[in-house]
């Protein structure tokens, strides 16, 4: 059991006996466990030099056990450093296999799914496996998994995995389309909507992603669907650059108390702004500071950048230029 300190069996049984008899001698653990006396004087000497044990003033000379926590928990400690570093570095020779073998061999970066059953199970795994975030383009129309159905979803949402979903228009239709997003956005979903989307795509941790290669599904070819599981490769950057570009221009979908979806028509303007912010808008649109607005509208500095937060909310953007892009988009000025 003690192996992991770096103890043998036999190292081990002659330390257990030192900790029940207080002291013991070369002899005295030859008589207990079948040793020869060079033997239990050796196995005594590398346990003191180990420094689970020490010779006391008895004589002839006797041994005592060191205490397991002083002795033991030190040792199992560097060991599990040891261990840590070695994992980081088979880590780092795996990566760099990976690399070597994806340069020599394309079979290493794409693999060809084939089936809806095989396709939802990759789906599954992706999420089960991802740690970080997991980024989705939903087109209308499923292939494997119906609206509902992707419970792992809902698992990975527990665990802390961001997920940030891109519907397009027509996926409204679908029938449950709705209520699964609704109940996917209480969860955690982070969901926008876009007039169209270009392909199907699932994207995990920005690391591995699957992208159907043929139509497929009620609305698409009748035979079984083939996707793409991508790796890391310059292909699948490039389709994590798509979906941020389209996330950009999309639509915020905001789920009411009611349980109703806004934003799903993509339309520019759902609710007419307020002749205050219209007027903050345009100012802050025309390069004024924020005192400056404070200023000339008659307010404090913290009333103006608590109206832009306000603003920036509603619209689904994060930085102040993309507040001026959905302004503009939505016909707010």
């Amino acid at each position: 059991m003690l192996e992991a300190a770096g103890l043998t069996a036999v190292e081990e049984t002659v330390y257990r006996l030192l900790i029940a008899t207080s002291t013991a001698s070369a002899d005295e653990i030859a008589a207990q466990t079948g040793l020869t006396y060079v033997q239990a004087e050796g196995v005594l000497a590398a346990l003191a030099t180990m420094g689970l044990a020490s010779t006391t003033d008895r004589q002839p000379l006797h041994f005592t056990a060191s205490p397991p926590d002083v002795a033991l928990l030190p040792r199992l400690q560097r060991n599990a450093d040891a261990l840590d570093q070695a994992r980081a570095a088979v880590t780092g020779l795996l990566e760099s296999y990976r690399g070597t073998r994806r340069r020599q061999d394309a079979g290493q970066l794409i693999e060809v799914i084939t089936g809806a059953e095989a396709l939802r199970q990759h789906l599954r795994q992706l999420q089960d496996n991802a740690r970080h975030e997991m980024l989705w383009f939903c087109k209308a129309q499923y292939v494997a998994m119906p609206s509902g159905s992707n419970t792992a979803e809902y698992d990975a949402l527990a665990r802390g995995v961001r997920y940030r979903v891109l519907y397009e228009r027509a996926f409204f239709d679908d029938e449950g389309a709705v209520d699964n997003v609704v109940s996917s956005v209480g969860a955690g979903e982070v969901a926008r909507s876009v007039p169209h989307l270009p392909l199907r795509l699932a994207v995990a941790d920005r690391t591995i992603a699957i992208c159907p290669l043929v139509p497929g599904g009620p609305a698409g070819s009748p035979v079984e669907p083939t996707a793409a599981l991508l790796r890391d490769s310059s292909l699948l950057e490039a389709l994590t650059a798509l979906f941020e570009r389209y996330w950009e221009d999309a639509v915020p979908l905001h789920v009411s108390d009611s349980g109703t979806v806004s934003g799903t028509d993509d339309s520019p303007g759902t609710a007419p702004l307020r002749e205050t912010d219209r007027r903050l808008l345009s100012l802050l649109i025309a390069g004024i500071t924020d005192k400056a607005i404070a200023s000339q509208m008659g307010l404090s500095r913290r009333t103006v950048q608590r109206h832009i937060q306000h603003l920036m909310t509603v619209a689904g953007a994060t930085t102040r230029m993309q507040l001026a892009w959905q302004a503009a988009r939505r016909g707010w000025l």
